[in-house]
């Protein structure tokens, strides 16, 4: 009888584990099967948007007309990248030149410069509140976080009147004036600053160490992936950066005559004027503003999971 009683259980157990296996495997199916669902929601916007670029504007309009616009190029051009650049194409004497070198020169100048400032604002000021102490200073540190609340749109008209008082329209100083401090990224780097154990700091003080050759030397190697992807999310931000450009640099630098407009602001402008209504040179002139972002990311997003896993809330 005990030996029945053991088979049955055995058994028992048996179907158990079978039946949870299967519900297991059932729920992968359907996690795997949603996540590439989702996947593809997402990517086919980058899709759509790297085959329309390759499509000739006749072949395209022809599509749209038909009421079958597809998601493959029959006959792949760079027509529209031709265009773009201003290089002359088959048949044409030349093209229209878009500025886009000027566009590109002009983003990547003011990327540097509010990268530049940010990193160094960001780093001394999370430093001062996360190691020197100084009277008021908790007060002063919530006082900085209450400026978060405050939406950055309601500046813009004040910032605006300096910069314009100032005549610094249509030059970089005008451009990275406003940019160049970031209370989140502060407060992210402090928080890092904040996980480096005192005994650090007790030690330089008694190799000798200054508060600067601290931060040199120890604090910032500590928590470079933290300040490696604040660098990476500011020249983002610098390179999408839009409203304060369009207000800002919409003409020509007073002193040197050059186009001081960006690319988020410049090609669309000059896309919509002079590009005929061709979607595709729309489209082919936001593929190629997009990828030096998506460049960006795909090469250094193993320091950005870096850094955020290493600048957690300290407790």
């Amino acid at each position: 009888m005990a030996r029945e009683n053991n088979q049955d259980m055995y058994f028992a157990d048996k179907r158990s584990q079978q039946i949870w296996r299967a519900k297991h495997i059932i729920s992968r199916i359907f996690l795997y099967l949603f996540l590439t669902l989702f996947a593809l929601f997402i990517l086919l916007p980058f899709w759509f948007m790297v085959i329309t670029s390759l499509k000739h504007p006749d072949a395209y309009d022809a599509e749209r007309i038909n009421s079958v616009v597809k998601l493959w190029a029959d006959h792949p051009t760079i027509y529209n990248f031709q265009v773009i650049f201003g290089m002359p194409m088959e048949g044409e004497v030349a093209s229209v030149n878009y500025n886009f070198g000027q566009f590109f020169l002009n983003t990547i100048i003011f990327a540097l410069i509010a990268t530049s400032l940010t990193v160094v604002s960001t780093v001394l000021t999370a430093f001062a509140f996360a190691r020197l102490d100084f009277k008021g200073k908790e007060a002063l540190f919530a006082l900085l976080l209450a400026t978060m609340m405050i939406p950055g749109e309601m500046m813009i008209i004040t910032n605006y009147q300096t910069i314009d008082g100032w005549m610094w329209k249509n030059t970089f100083a005008g451009l990275t004036l406003t940019n160049f401090v970031s209370v989140f990224y502060i407060f992210y780097l402090r928080q890092a600053f904040q996980m480096i154990p005192n005994e650090l700091y007790l030690a330089s003080k008694v190799d000798g160490y200054g508060e600067f050759q601290y931060l040199w030397k120890v604090m910032i190697p500590v928590a470079m992936p933290t300040i490696t992807t604040i660098t990476i999310l500011s020249v983002m931000g610098a390179w999408n950066a839009y409203i304060w450009p369009r207000l800002i640099a919409n003409g020509t630098h007073p002193k040197f005559g050059n186009d001081m407009r960006l690319v988020s602001n410049g090609l669309m402008s000059l896309f919509k004027s002079a590009a005929d209504g061709k979607d595709t040179i729309v489209i082919a002139g936001s593929m190629v503003v997009t990828a030096p972002l998506l460049l960006i990311f795909v090469i250094f997003r193993q320091y950005i999971m870096r850094g955020v896993s290493r600048s957690g809330i300290k407790g």
